[in-house]
């Protein structure tokens, strides 16, 4: 194999198991905070709040992988 196939393989190999996590991730925070708010309605400001936070930093995990995974490609 070349070294550029290497590169191409890599960089998929790093954007596949870095989005598994953050994927399972937020279905996870989307299915409490689904569960969360059928138990207490009254507190959907909160839950809405706490939800958006969390899925933000899941998502950051998948832009580094994403960052990781272009570095390997052109460098």
């Amino acid at each position: 194999m070349s070294t550029e196939t290497m590169k191409l393989l890599a960089a998929a190999i790093a954007i596949a198991v870095g989005a598994i996590g953050p994927g399972l991730g937020i279905g996870m925070i989307g299915g409490k905070a689904v569960e969360a708010l059928g138990r207490n309605p009254e507190a959907e400001s909160a839950i809405r709040t706490t939800m958006i936070l969390a899925l933000a930093f899941a998502e950051a995990i998948a832009i580094y992988a994403l960052v990781v995974a272009l570095i390997l490609k052109f460098a």
